[in-house]
């Protein structure tokens, strides 16, 4: 197993792409973290994940966009588990919105999500990771990492700046076998992207399934969404890799959508 005992924490891992990270990290052996809003739902899921074994989760509640949430949360999976291998942030929220309409709360909160949440789980996690000279950080971006889409000013901001973040990790970390990288994953048919469907056709004045074959579906080669499983190898190829041949990069995960 390529995760055997690595202490894995996952922030907003109860659904979607988290939930499908955590669930390949627990079968190649992990402990995972649960990290998420919400503890009952949370808890839930880390039940379901350590029946199935043979790795093991816990859940854990963590605003991402509090430090006080996120150093707790972290010095309690370290007073549990006695550090910390892997980070996965993950965690995010989509608004759109036309620049123009776009309301200043909505963007201070959409980087605090993505960007702040970044951070401060980073910022907490690497002095373990240094003390125990390893660890992988995986931050979830997306092709808006690299490209830009009409009505998405906040996330294509946000995305890129994690792109920004890893290098510094990148070299900061490598000294101590600390590595960082960024998941760029085209769309994928979780909740998030869904509710998305409607609000693009709304603003775009196009019918809900233009927005699927022409906005989502029109840069691919196949006209397929990349699944939350697609995801998941990645982020195991990235916590497996162990090391600094592979960080400080970015992996679009796009049926050819960008390609680099």
């Amino acid at each position: 197993m390529k995760l055997r005992d690595k202490v894995c924490i996952i922030t907003g891992s109860a659904s979607g792409i988290g939930l499908a990270i955590a669930k390949k990290y627990v079968s190649e052996g992990a402990k995972v973290v649960i990290a998420d809003l919400k503890l009952d739902v949370a808890e839930a899921a880390a039940n379901d994940l350590t029946a199935a074994g043979p790795g093991e989760a816990i859940g854990l509640a963590m605003d991402v966009t509090s430090e006080e949430a996120v150093n707790a949360g972290v010095a309690a999976v370290v007073t549990k588990w006695g550090r910390v291998d892997v980070l996965v942030s993950n965690a995010g929220i989509q608004i759109v919105n036309k620049i123009e309409d776009y309301a200043f709360s909505d963007w201070k909160k959409m980087l605090a999500i993505h960007l702040d949440g970044a951070f401060l789980t980073t910022k907490a996690c690497v002095p373990h990771m240094k003390a125990q000279k390893g660890g992988a950080i995986i931050y979830m971006g997306s092709v808006h990492s690299h490209e830009a889409s009409p009505l998405k000013s906040a996330y294509v901001t946000a995305k890129h700046g994690l792109l920004g973040l890893a290098r510094v990790v990148a070299k900061e970390g490598g000294p101590d076998g600390v590595r960082a990288n960024v998941i760029c994953p085209g769309f994928v048919r979780t909740p998030l992207v869904d509710k998305q469907i409607p609000e693009q056709a709304k603003e775009l004045g196009i019918s809900e399934d233009e927005v699927i074959k022409k906005v989502m579906l029109g840069g691919t080669v196949d006209a397929q969404f990349t699944t939350v499983d697609d995801v998941a190898e990645v982020a195991l190829l990235f916590a497996g890799f162990e090391t600094n041949a592979l960080t400080g990069q970015s992996l679009v995960v796009s049926h050819g959508w960008y390609m680099q």
